[in-house]
Protein backbone atom coordinates (compact mmCIF):
# COMPACT_ATOMS: atom_id res chain seq x y z
CA UNK A 1 0.00 0.00 0.00
CA UNK A 2 1.07 3.40 -1.31
CA UNK A 3 2.28 5.90 1.48
CA UNK A 4 -0.24 8.78 1.61
CA UNK A 5 -1.75 11.40 3.52
CA UNK A 6 -4.47 13.80 2.92
CA UNK A 7 -5.22 17.21 1.68
CA UNK A 8 -7.65 19.81 0.83
CA UNK A 9 -6.87 19.67 -3.06
CA UNK A 10 -8.71 17.52 -5.65
CA UNK A 11 -7.04 18.54 -8.33
CA UNK A 12 -3.62 20.37 -9.24
CA UNK A 13 -5.51 22.64 -10.68
CA UNK A 14 -6.41 24.37 -7.19
CA UNK A 15 -2.68 24.46 -5.87
CA UNK A 16 -1.17 27.68 -5.70
CA UNK A 17 2.51 26.45 -5.01
CA UNK A 18 2.57 23.01 -6.52
CA UNK A 19 6.87 22.79 -6.09
CA UNK A 20 6.49 23.07 -2.32
CA UNK A 21 4.21 19.79 -2.05
CA UNK A 22 6.24 16.87 -1.07
CA UNK A 23 4.71 14.16 -3.14
CA UNK A 24 2.21 13.73 -6.37
CA UNK A 25 -1.53 13.84 -6.05
CA UNK A 26 -2.48 10.35 -6.72
CA UNK A 27 -6.31 11.03 -5.87
CA UNK A 28 -8.64 13.55 -5.21
CA UNK A 29 -7.39 14.48 -1.58
CA UNK A 30 -4.68 12.00 -1.40
CA UNK A 31 -1.28 13.11 -1.87
CA UNK A 32 1.42 10.07 -2.72
CA UNK A 33 4.62 11.19 -0.27
CA UNK A 34 8.24 10.24 -1.73
CA UNK A 35 10.32 8.15 0.14
CA UNK A 36 12.43 5.23 -0.16
CA UNK A 37 12.29 1.66 0.01
CA UNK A 38 15.93 0.02 1.17
CA UNK A 39 16.41 -3.68 1.64
CA UNK A 40 19.57 -4.84 3.58
CA UNK A 41 21.30 -8.59 2.71
CA UNK A 42 23.25 -10.07 5.55
CA UNK A 43 25.81 -12.34 3.70
CA UNK A 44 27.93 -14.78 6.16
CA UNK A 45 30.26 -16.34 3.14
CA UNK A 46 32.73 -18.55 4.77
CA UNK A 47 34.39 -19.14 1.22
CA UNK A 48 35.99 -22.45 1.72
CA UNK A 49 36.22 -22.10 5.90
CA UNK A 50 35.36 -19.31 7.88
CA UNK A 51 38.61 -16.72 7.81
CA UNK A 52 38.02 -14.19 4.56
CA UNK A 53 39.03 -10.75 3.75
CA UNK A 54 37.06 -8.46 1.71
CA UNK A 55 39.15 -6.81 -1.66
CA UNK A 56 38.08 -3.63 -3.42
CA UNK A 57 39.30 -4.17 -7.52
CA UNK A 58 39.55 -0.89 -8.76
CA UNK A 59 39.39 -0.37 -12.35
CA UNK A 60 41.94 2.66 -13.51
CA UNK A 61 42.77 4.11 -16.62
CA UNK A 62 47.15 4.03 -17.83
CA UNK A 63 47.88 6.18 -20.29
CA UNK A 64 51.15 5.06 -21.88
CA UNK A 65 54.22 7.02 -23.30
CA UNK A 66 54.71 8.82 -26.42
CA UNK A 67 56.03 6.57 -28.97
CA UNK A 68 55.60 3.37 -26.57
CA UNK A 69 52.32 1.99 -28.75
CA UNK A 70 49.52 3.29 -31.09
CA UNK A 71 47.07 2.92 -27.67
CA UNK A 72 46.92 5.75 -26.01
CA UNK A 73 45.79 4.24 -23.12
CA UNK A 74 44.46 1.13 -21.02
CA UNK A 75 42.81 -0.42 -18.41
CA UNK A 76 44.51 -2.50 -15.47
CA UNK A 77 43.09 -3.77 -12.33
CA UNK A 78 44.18 -2.48 -8.73
CA UNK A 79 43.59 -4.60 -5.87
CA UNK A 80 43.07 -3.25 -2.21
CA UNK A 81 42.27 -5.43 0.41
CA UNK A 82 40.40 -3.62 3.38
CA UNK A 83 42.01 -4.26 7.10
CA UNK A 84 39.18 -2.61 9.20
CA UNK A 85 35.70 -2.21 8.82
CA UNK A 86 36.28 1.57 7.71
CA UNK A 87 38.40 0.15 4.90
CA UNK A 88 35.27 -1.97 3.24
CA UNK A 89 32.69 1.24 3.56
CA UNK A 90 32.16 1.43 0.24
CA UNK A 91 29.57 3.90 -2.24
CA UNK A 92 29.16 2.89 -5.39
CA UNK A 93 30.01 5.37 -7.94
CA UNK A 94 29.11 5.17 -11.55
CA UNK A 95 32.67 6.83 -12.92
CA UNK A 96 34.56 4.69 -10.43
CA UNK A 97 33.87 1.41 -11.74
CA UNK A 98 35.19 -1.17 -9.13
CA UNK A 99 34.36 -5.10 -8.60
CA UNK A 100 33.89 -6.68 -4.99
CA UNK A 101 35.74 -9.29 -3.88
CA UNK A 102 35.31 -11.81 -0.72
CA UNK A 103 38.24 -14.20 -0.94
CA UNK A 104 39.95 -16.63 1.10
CA UNK A 105 43.73 -15.81 1.31
CA UNK A 106 44.16 -19.44 2.62
CA UNK A 107 42.74 -21.72 0.03
CA UNK A 108 44.71 -21.04 -3.59
CA UNK A 109 43.68 -21.84 -7.01
CA UNK A 110 45.87 -24.64 -8.95
CA UNK A 111 47.30 -20.81 -10.44
CA UNK A 112 47.96 -19.72 -7.21
CA UNK A 113 44.96 -17.30 -7.01
CA UNK A 114 42.56 -16.97 -3.47
CA UNK A 115 39.72 -18.76 -4.11
CA UNK A 116 36.72 -16.09 -3.60
CA UNK A 117 33.33 -14.49 -4.72
CA UNK A 118 32.20 -11.22 -6.01
CA UNK A 119 29.34 -9.29 -5.30
CA UNK A 120 27.54 -7.47 -8.14
CA UNK A 121 25.19 -4.89 -7.25
CA UNK A 122 21.83 -4.11 -8.73
CA UNK A 123 19.39 -1.68 -8.24
CA UNK A 124 20.79 1.03 -5.57
CA UNK A 125 19.40 4.52 -4.39
CA UNK A 126 21.64 6.31 -2.03
CA UNK A 127 19.47 8.49 0.96
CA UNK A 128 19.31 11.99 0.30
CA UNK A 129 18.29 12.72 3.76
CA UNK A 130 20.57 14.24 6.25
CA UNK A 131 22.87 12.06 8.61
CA UNK A 132 21.54 13.58 11.25
CA UNK A 133 17.50 13.45 10.72
CA UNK A 134 16.40 11.03 12.67
CA UNK A 135 14.85 9.00 10.24
CA UNK A 136 18.01 8.18 8.63
CA UNK A 137 19.49 7.99 12.14
CA UNK A 138 17.89 4.78 12.15
CA UNK A 139 18.69 4.01 8.76
CA UNK A 140 22.31 4.84 8.80
CA UNK A 141 23.15 1.47 7.00
CA UNK A 142 21.58 3.10 4.04
CA UNK A 143 24.65 5.75 4.13
CA UNK A 144 27.08 2.80 1.98
CA UNK A 145 25.28 0.46 -0.27
CA UNK A 146 28.30 -2.26 1.38
CA UNK A 147 29.36 -2.46 4.72
CA UNK A 148 31.69 -5.45 6.11
CA UNK A 149 32.01 -6.15 9.93
CA UNK A 150 33.16 -9.46 11.95
CA UNK A 151 30.82 -12.19 12.72
CA UNK A 152 29.21 -11.38 15.99
CA UNK A 153 25.85 -13.40 16.64
CA UNK A 154 24.03 -10.49 18.27
CA UNK A 155 25.05 -8.06 15.21
CA UNK A 156 21.86 -9.20 12.78
CA UNK A 157 20.02 -6.91 11.51
CA UNK A 158 21.03 -4.07 10.22
CA UNK A 159 18.48 -1.39 11.42
CA UNK A 160 18.36 -2.51 14.83
CA UNK A 161 15.79 -5.30 16.62
CA UNK A 162 13.02 -2.08 16.55
CA UNK A 163 13.67 -0.23 13.54
CA UNK A 164 10.71 2.09 13.63
CA UNK A 165 10.90 2.80 17.05
CA UNK A 166 15.06 2.88 18.04
CA UNK A 167 16.76 6.13 18.10
CA UNK A 168 19.52 4.29 16.01
CA UNK A 169 21.66 3.38 18.95
CA UNK A 170 21.71 -0.40 17.72
CA UNK A 171 22.20 -0.33 14.00
CA UNK A 172 24.94 -1.69 11.12
CA UNK A 173 26.25 2.08 11.80
CA UNK A 174 26.86 1.96 15.33
CA UNK A 175 28.13 -1.93 15.17
CA UNK A 176 31.04 -0.47 12.69
CA UNK A 177 31.50 2.74 14.01
CA UNK A 178 34.20 0.77 15.98
CA UNK A 179 36.55 -0.07 12.82
CA UNK A 180 37.72 -3.77 13.82
CA UNK A 181 40.20 -5.80 12.24
CA UNK A 182 38.60 -7.50 9.20
CA UNK A 183 41.20 -9.49 7.21
CA UNK A 184 41.42 -12.81 7.34
CA UNK A 185 38.62 -13.14 9.94
CA UNK A 186 35.33 -14.37 10.02
CA UNK A 187 33.37 -11.91 8.88
CA UNK A 188 29.97 -10.48 7.57
CA UNK A 189 29.40 -8.95 4.09
CA UNK A 190 26.29 -6.31 3.79
CA UNK A 191 24.59 -5.41 1.19
CA UNK A 192 21.94 -2.44 0.86
CA UNK A 193 19.77 -2.13 -2.27
CA UNK A 194 16.94 0.38 -2.88
CA UNK A 195 14.83 2.21 -4.83
CA UNK A 196 13.34 6.25 -4.97
CA UNK A 197 9.87 6.43 -5.84
CA UNK A 198 8.48 9.03 -6.42
CA UNK A 199 4.44 8.14 -6.68
CA UNK A 200 2.43 8.33 -9.39
CA UNK A 201 -1.29 7.43 -9.86
CA UNK A 202 -0.98 4.00 -11.15
CA UNK A 203 0.24 3.18 -7.67
CA UNK A 204 -3.11 3.74 -5.67
CA UNK A 205 -4.37 2.39 -4.43
CA UNK A 206 -2.59 -0.52 -5.01
CA UNK A 207 0.85 -0.26 -6.14
CA UNK A 208 2.40 -2.58 -9.10
CA UNK A 209 5.17 -4.76 -7.86
CA UNK A 210 9.07 -3.39 -8.74
CA UNK A 211 11.80 -5.92 -8.52
CA UNK A 212 15.29 -5.45 -8.35
CA UNK A 213 18.59 -8.45 -7.58
CA UNK A 214 21.83 -8.80 -6.79
CA UNK A 215 24.24 -11.79 -8.00
CA UNK A 216 26.69 -13.47 -5.96
CA UNK A 217 29.43 -14.80 -8.65
CA UNK A 218 33.19 -17.29 -7.99
CA UNK A 219 36.01 -15.66 -8.83
CA UNK A 220 38.89 -18.14 -8.81
CA UNK A 221 37.08 -20.15 -6.65
CA UNK A 222 36.61 -23.11 -9.15
CA UNK A 223 39.94 -24.44 -11.21
CA UNK A 224 37.87 -24.74 -14.25
CA UNK A 225 34.99 -23.15 -16.26
CA UNK A 226 32.13 -25.40 -14.42
CA UNK A 227 30.26 -25.90 -17.02
CA UNK A 228 32.71 -27.70 -18.67
CA UNK A 229 31.43 -31.17 -20.37
CA UNK A 230 27.76 -30.72 -18.81
CA UNK A 231 25.49 -32.64 -20.64
CA UNK A 232 23.37 -30.17 -23.60
CA UNK A 233 19.55 -28.88 -22.06
CA UNK A 234 17.35 -30.13 -25.33
CA UNK A 235 13.87 -28.87 -25.55
CA UNK A 236 12.41 -32.05 -24.70
CA UNK A 237 14.52 -32.16 -21.50
CA UNK A 238 12.54 -28.46 -20.17
CA UNK A 239 9.62 -28.76 -17.54
CA UNK A 240 6.08 -28.38 -19.61
CA UNK A 241 3.05 -27.13 -18.23
CA UNK A 242 -0.43 -28.10 -19.24
CA UNK A 243 -3.88 -26.52 -18.66
CA UNK A 244 -5.64 -28.99 -16.05
CA UNK A 245 -8.73 -30.22 -17.36
CA UNK A 246 -11.96 -30.61 -15.37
Amino acid sequence: MLLVKGTPYENIYNITNIEEMTGTLVSENVIGVVHDHHISYHLDMDIDGPNNSFAEVNLVKDETSLGQSPRKSYLKAKRKVAKTENDAKIKLKLYDPSEFHVFNPTRRSRLGNPTGYMIVPGGTAASLLDHDDPPQIRAAVTNNQIWVTPHNKSEVWAGGLLTSQSKGEDTLAVWSARDREIENKDIVLWYTLGFHHIPCQEDFPVMPTVSSSFELKPVNFFDRNPILNAKPTFQEDLPRCFAASY
